[in-house]
């Protein structure tokens, strides 16, 4: 499913404000870890298949570095389960 630019734009500020990474007891949100776009964009690649399916691929496409670059993990891996419902919560309107 293709989204205007408008339509990504509004994908990325509701994931922006909305979904954050955990690291430790620190919540990261993704607008401020510059994340939210590219989610965005990964998520739209998906969203054919259905909002819960484009969630959890994207967070597993979108690679966030550590150590200056030196290791890299999934965002999957980074997102609390309450998080992944919140990101299909978002993509639902997108995707029907």
């Amino acid at each position: 499913m293709k989204l205007s630019p408008n339509q990504i734009r509004d994908l990325e500020v509701s994931i922006a404000d909305r979904i954050y990474l955990q690291v430790g007891k620190w919540n990261l949100y993704l607008g401020d870890a510059g994340l939210a776009k590219e989610l965005a964009i990964e998520c739209q690649a998906h969203l054919e298949q259905g909002g819960d399916i484009a969630a959890r691929k994207a967070l597993e496409a979108v690679q966030v570095e550590l150590g200056g670059g030196s290791s890299r993990l999934p965002l999957a891996r980074l997102i609390p389960p309450s998080q992944i419902f919140d990101l299909e919560e978002i993509l639902a309107p997108y995707s029907r």
